[in-house]
Parts: C-alpha cells; structure tokens; sequence
C-alpha cells in the first residue's frame, strides 16, 4: 500500500483530542450541549519521516496551555519508536455562531490543573 496521505495526520489529532477530552475532562458532546465547541484557530505540523498505509501509528497528545477562551493541544505521531509526526492545535472557545466565548470558569480551572504548563 502507499504512503500515509498528509491530511490524515490532521484527522488523527482531532480524533486524539476527542478521545483525551473524554478521558481527562468531560465528552465533546458535553460542549456541544451548552451550544460551544473548540474551533481551531492554528495548525502546526512537522513530518519527521513517511509511515505507510499499514504502519501501527500510536498518537498521543496533551493539554499545553488554556486561558480564558482558548487552549493549545500538543501531539506526537510514532510507528513504533519512530517519530512521524509532532505539532499543536489552537483553538477558541466559541459559540454556535462562532464568537469567542470564556471557558466556563469552574471547567477553565480543571483543565488548567491537568495542562503541560499550568503557568498561563
């Protein structure tokens, strides 16, 4: 099979995200029950080496920073020891007509408790 199509990586750090919003904070669809989701404001991605279409890739990521409407997910994309990818995602916290809205301030607080630098 071929090389791992670019864009794929963008999908597995939205999928990531998701999957570490659910195990470290509270369900995307809890955002989306108050009318608000993480819109991405930035992509950064760097490709260190190609994986194939049948590589084992493992993804993970983690909370770098939030402030009162925004956060930046960091990420990392192996096959096997080898690094793949890295990059981060920023987002703002916006309503249904995508204005920017303030995390509420009680979940703000618990994410800035499980962030990589809690100092912004």
């Amino acid at each position: 099979m071929g090389v791992v199509h670019h864009s794929n990586y963008l999908r597995f750090f939205e999928d990531a995200r998701v999957a570490w919003l659910e195990e470290h904070d509270r369900r995307y669809t809890e955002y989306m029950a108050i009318g608000r989701n993480f819109a991405v404001t930035r992509v950064d991605i760097s490709y260190h080496r190609s994986s194939r279409f049948h590589d084992n890739l493992a993804v993970t990521t983690a909370l770098k920073w939030v402030r009162g409407a925004s956060a930046c997910f960091v990420y990392e994309i192996r096959c096997e020891r080898d690094l793949v990818v890295t990059g981060f995602t920023e987002h703002a916290f916006v309503d249904g007509q995508g204005r920017p809205r303030r995390i509420p301030k009680e979940w703000r607080e618990h994410l800035l408790s499980i962030s990589a630098d809690d100092s912004t």
